[in-house]
């Protein structure tokens, strides 16, 4: 998962130093070859690699390079966009956001960023959101939207599992999280369905190449559902073009896609489920 909009524009902190071991190294040496002319003695200890005064700044320059490293990791620790592990739980704790099982520190920290954007009595749209995505480790996003002039709050959810379909124990779970007296605004009615509204199939005729083995057809469709779990999520368009990438493994020499017929658009608070995946082996070609 990327970073949110909010960090990942943000330039690298000047406070981070760049790091090089040759240049501490040569500095080290520098240094020791101005304190042997300072008494008198031209000494090139760095010309020979065995010189114990080239050993020695070696070792100076390796511990303290990581000296320096270990100061670097110290300052990101206490920064949103480089946390990770236990200084990330510590930051988001500040926040009242806590990790839920299983959830990695990018889903983390999306959230802290929502809880930040959504820190008010209630009733936001970040605010919902981060409630939603925090209500079960099995949500994997949420878009909180009304209708037109409706007062309604909808709120799709798009499960990590069951092909993106939250299934009504998650539905329960968030719609809970919302509905409780400390979230929800007094005026507010808040709906939660799943994000995933419709099944795309897909259908395609494959040619493969002569050395392709006989499971070819099988890793295609497995590299496919692969490729749609991590990459389809809320409003991500379905192509045409990007169904027959995934397709194109290793061992296939064309492919034909038949269905869908032209790419299909989804609305931002919606995501396409992967149906079934017909591949018609035609043969082989070169």
């Amino acid at each position: 998962m990327p970073l949110p909009s909010e960090l990942a524009s943000l330039p690298a902190p000047e406070i981070i130093e760049s790091l090089s071991f040759e240049a501490r190294r040569q500095a080290f040496l520098t240094r020791l070859q101005e304190e042997f002319a300072a008494v008198g003695i031209d000494f090139d200890v760095g010309s020979l690699e065995a010189n114990p005064g080239a050993i020695l700044m070696r070792v100076a320059a390796y511990q303290d390079t990581t000296l320096r490293a270990r100061i670097n990791d110290a300052f990101r620790g206490n920064l949103l966009p480089y946390a990770y592990g236990g200084d990330l739980d510590i930051l988001a704790q500040f926040y009242d956001v806590t990790r839920l099982a299983g959830e990695g520190d990018d889903a983390l920290r999306r959230r802290v960023v929502l809880a930040i954007r959504g820190r008010s009595t209630g009733g936001t749209e970040p605010r919902y959101q981060s409630v939603a995505l925090g209500a079960d480790p099995r949500v994997a996003d949420a878009a909180v939207y009304t209708v037109g002039r409706d007062p309604i709050v909808h709120v799709a959810i798009f499960s990590t599992d069951n092909n993106g379909v939250a299934d009504q124990a998650l539905l329960d779970a968030v719609d809970a999280a919302l509905q409780d007296p400390g979230v929800r605004m007094v005026n507010d009615t808040i709906v939660v369905a799943p994000a995933a509204r419709f099944a795309v199939d897909v259908v395609a005729d494959v040619w493969l190449l002569p050395q392709a083995g006989g499971s070819q057809i099988t890793a295609m469709e497995t590299a496919l559902r692969s490729a749609w779990g991590e990459a389809i999520v809320l409003g991500r368009d379905v192509t045409r073009s990007w169904l027959t990438a995934k397709l194109m493994i290793e061992g296939v020499q064309k492919v034909e896609l038949l269905a869908p017929a032209t790419d299909i658009t989804v609305p931002f608070y919606e995501a396409a489920a992967l149906g079934t995946v017909t591949l018609a082996n035609r043969g082989r070609a070169f």
